[in-house]
């Protein structure tokens, strides 16, 4: 491993921004090896593909369609029938709320919407597909919450200082109707919310309601035994801070996956050192790892490899690397580049080019 001693010591550290193809190295020695190696462990590279777009990496999830279309028509149907009933008891909070459950239903149909697209195939100009319309969705539904609860709470501050009579039982019948169907359709997103961000997204949307219209039920009967106006909106700022305690983390993980960071359930040093364990790998530099879904994590590197070994993978490392990314971080689109020590120079020099 002495090849690897002379000025390699930051490979791993050192980033740029240009792209390697089979051209870029001039060493006529490798002209019949790929040294740029996508390589996945599922499936077989040494078949035709049928063109350029001919094969592709599926990694999709469980479909929750069906899980979507019922809470879609449960929510709707509550709306209409919250609508209806506040235009018949002249109830305007009842007509205020249903235009609230009506952002519900739109919150859900992106969700749905964002499934629907990351599963659609790679194209020419969108190579990954349409999965980061998964992290989108969930960033979007995370804004959403926020501004709804803030606007929640703004009228809580109101009815503090200027407090307001409460329907009284018609509301609460509503408001347990709510909590049934909010209840209802955040279950059905329960189980993938644990996995993926738009899911959890989805699913925190609706628990959300649930609990707010818990704390309308909860408030109307208190006011009904007590008299006092101010439960209701103390209620409902109580709720509303545990919502955006609750929601912050869906804003952070979602906002983090929008901007590349690495997965928070990946550590890029853990991952760095099991490369380095490859046989013949004596330096490796240009690692990036970054979610290109709200499921699948993507990672490209370059692996440098010892004079001795002339710049070849092994029979089977490649496959082995990519099964162990997959099994040990859950990485499962990984990209390849073996190199040799003169084409790692290379890299330098031409990073010192670009400075």
């Amino acid at each position: 491993m002495d090849e690897c001693q002379h000025n390699h010591g930051d490979h791993d550290r050192h980033e740029h921004n240009h792209d390697h193809g089979l051209d870029d190295h001039g060493h006529d020695d490798h002209a019949g090896h790929d040294h740029d190696s996508h390589d996945h462990a599922d499936h077989d590279c040494g078949h035709d593909h049928g063109g350029l777009f001919g094969h592709h990496h599926v990694h999709t999830p469980a479909s929750y369609g069906r899980a979507f279309a019922i809470g879609i028509v449960l929510n709707l149907v509550y709306v209409i029938g919250e609508a209806a009933w506040g235009v018949r008891s002249h109830a305007l909070s009842l007509l205020a709320d249903a235009g609230h459950n009506l952002s519900d239903v739109l919150a859900l149909g992106a969700a749905w919407l964002a499934e629907i697209l990351s599963r659609r195939s790679p194209s020419r100009n969108f190579t990954y597909g349409l999965r980061r319309s998964s992290i989108l969705a969930a960033l979007g539904n995370a804004v959403a919450l926020l501004v709804v609860t803030g606007g929640i709470m703004w009228e809580a501050v109101l009815r503090l200082i200027h407090p307001h009579p409460v329907a009284g039982v018609a509301v609460m019948v509503v408001a347990g109707i709510g909590i049934a169907v909010n209840g209802v359709t955040a279950m059905l997103f329960a189980s993938g919310g644990k996995t993926d961000l738009n899911l959890h997204g989805a699913f925190l949307h609706m628990a959300s309601d649930a609990l707010m219209s818990l704390a309308v039920v909860a408030g109307g009967g208190l006011i009904l035994m007590t008299g006092w106006l101010r439960i209701d909106p103390v209620i409902c700022l109580v709720v509303s801070l545990s919502i955006i305690v609750a929601t912050w983390s869906l804003l952070r993980d979602s906002l983090d996956m929008a901007l590349d960071r690495v997965p928070r359930g990946i550590n890029a040093a853990q991952v760095d050192a099991f490369l380095r364990t490859l046989p013949g790998v004596c330096d490796l530099h240009d690692l990036h790892i970054w979610p290109i879904s709200t499921t699948e994590t993507a990672l490209t590197v370059h692996l440098v490899r010892s004079a001795s070994e002339n710049g070849h993978a092994p029979d089977g490392l490649l496959n082995r690397a990519a099964h162990e990314l997959r099994e040990r971080f859950g990485i499962v689109h990984p990209t390849f580049q073996i190199e040799t020590l003169s084409d790692a120079d290379h890299c330098v020099l031409a990073d010192a080019r670009t400075v």
